[in-house]
């Protein structure tokens, strides 16, 4: 069952991932921002912390929140290129690998954060 506390989080992670993504692409001039060195500079480090504040501030499971701002940097890109292309899971799996530093922030994070019932799912 999805309750507040997950769906909120989620919505966070979403839209921090999207703007992330369109802001860099819009700054950087790039059709696919991390071809710049201002992505992993400025965005990357961006989406880090903020991965590591989901984490904080929703502690359960907090891996998750580093998954769904990268994917959805993924998802983003492929709304700005205007396809999916035919390597869209390597795309994902990319983004998935780009997400462990967010992931071991989100999850050192998530030990100092005032909520209890932690689950290490």
């Amino acid at each position: 069952m999805t309750t507040h506390r997950t769906v909120t989080p989620i919505v966070m992670a979403t839209a921090a991932g999207i703007v992330l993504w369109f802001v860099s692409s819009l700054v950087t001039g790039k059709r696919e921002p991390w071809d710049a060195s201002g992505y992993w500079a400025i965005a990357y480090p961006a989406a880090i912390v903020g991965c590591a504040l989901l984490g904080y501030f929703y502690p359960d499971r907090s891996w998750r929140w580093a998954l769904v701002l990268f994917e959805s940097q993924f998802v983003a890109m492929c709304v700005r290129n205007g396809e999916l292309g035919n390597l869209w899971p390597m795309g994902m799996v990319l983004f998935a690998i780009v997400a462990v530093p967010g992931i071991v922030a989100a999850k050192l994070a998530s030990r100092f954060g005032g909520q209890s019932g932690e689950g290490t799912a």
